[in-house]
């Protein structure tokens, strides 16, 4: 028995028989080792251009030098914290978030994940207004705990689950006519995505996201924006928001915080909404949350970020992405709908599943890892690091054109 076929024996006896099947059939049973930068390597030597970036965690690659050396020395000082005591490392973090987030966003919560992020925005929202109702988008993803997966608009992760939390509403994205009918005088707030990442890469009309603040605020609404996948840096701006000047009330971040090596989640708000914790200060509270290794991490990351410049990176980058893409798929009619983007987030729309299924196989088979994206199996998405070279983006290209080539033949795209 290989050591891959060992690993997946595990997996289908110990983990989740049923991922254990998933993982078989779309070929990905190779067993990760060692990964650099933008490349993993397999149990067999076998290299990967990392496309999929741990669904956006690997903003910065895989074990970045810099982050590793704070998180390597934080270690050998404080790994957590007693959590009695004052935390520089939380504070550091946050005066450094109030710093670089738009607006007067100031007040952070550091949690461990991004669906935490949003369970605490959730919150906040409801205790701030004194309301319930969230009204969140149809093919949004926020997460699959409880309160999250309330707003989460796939009803494939949802009805197992029935009944949720009440209060929760949903409307389609980029239509602010049936979102301002939606509000009501219990509405708490309005929670999107700027661009929907689960979805296929969803982007939005320009002016929407203004449009839904100028109505928010109209309404005495307030609005959360997930940036847990469309922040730092990814989409070409450190945070989505901004390239419509928009300022949320409250913003979740998450993923590529902990610079693909802490696993960390934040929630950030505006000083009106966070007055309601001043008096109940211990109302939310998270044991590993703010822990001074993750802090540390997100700390080194922010400022790789801002030294390096990758937003400017990821959207230059993107441009270049995109056209090459775009250029390759004119050369197979009928096998891709639409290649969409913005910065180094881009979805792949095939024509069908099945070629996207296919297609997606062929290129993880010649070394670059791509996956679907969760709400919607037609699409594939990429996101790699915003540090990837302009060679490794060349040979994702490259493959992209291989892997249609050899799958536009065994496919009957009528």
């Amino acid at each position: 028995m290989s050591f891959s076929e060992e690993v997946l024996r595990k997996y289908e006896k110990y983990v989740n028989p049923g991922l254990a099947k998933l993982l078989r059939f779309m070929g990905l049973s190779a067993v990760e080792e060692t990964a650099d930068g933008s490349q993993i390597v397999d149990t067999e030597g076998k290299r990967y251009i990392d496309c999929v970036g741990g669904y956006g965690t690997f903003a910065l690659g895989h074990k970045h030098p810099k982050i590793i050396k704070a998180v390597e020395d934080q270690l050998r000082k404080m790994p957590l914290a007693s959590k009695v005591m004052l935390c520089p490392q939380v504070a550091d973090l946050a005066e450094m978030l109030a710093t670089y987030t738009p607006g007067d966003l100031t007040y952070s919560f550091f949690c461990n994940s991004g669906t935490e992020a949003v369970e605490g925005a959730i919150k906040l929202a409801r205790i701030a207004t004194g309301r319930s109702k969230i009204i969140s988008a149809f093919n949004s993803f926020h997460g699959k705990t409880l309160g999250s997966l309330s707003a989460t608009g796939n009803h494939t992760y949802r009805e197992p689950f029935l009944p949720l939390l009440p209060g929760f509403v949903h409307v389609p994205f980029n239509d602010v006519r049936i979102l301002e009918g939606m509000i009501d005088d219990d509405t708490a707030a309005v929670l999107l995505e700027p661009i929907q990442g689960e979805a296929g890469v969803i982007i939005p009309s320009p002016g929407y996201l203004k449009k839904v603040r100028e109505l928010c605020d109209a309404r005495g609404v307030l609005l959360i924006l997930d940036e847990v996948q469309t922040g730092m840096g990814r989409t070409g701006t450190l945070f989505a928001c901004e390239q419509e000047d928009v300022v949320p009330d409250i913003l979740c971040l998450a993923k590529a915080l902990g610079g693909g090596v802490m696993p960390i989640g934040a929630y950030i708000a505006r000083p009106h909404v966070y007055t309601a914790y001043q008096e109940a200060p211990l109302l939310h509270t998270s044991t590993f949350g703010g822990n001074p290794l993750a802090c540390t991490a997100a700390r080194a990351a922010i400022s790789v970020l801002v030294e390096e410049n990758l937003a400017e990176d990821a959207k230059i980058k993107g441009t270049y992405v995109l056209e090459r893409l775009r250029a390759t798929a004119q050369k197979y009619p009928g096998m891709v709908r639409e290649i969409r983007g913005r910065g180094l987030m881009i979805g792949i729309e095939f024509t069908s599943d099945a070629v996207g299924g296919l297609v997606m196989s062929e290129w993880i088979q010649k070394g670059v890892l791509t996956a679907f994206a969760l709400n919607n199996l037609r699409v594939t998405r990429l996101e790699p690091a915003l540090t990837i070279t302009y060679e490794e983006l060349d040979v994702v290209i490259q493959t992209f054109d291989s892997a249609l080539s050899v799958s536009m033949p065994l496919m009957d795209i009528g």
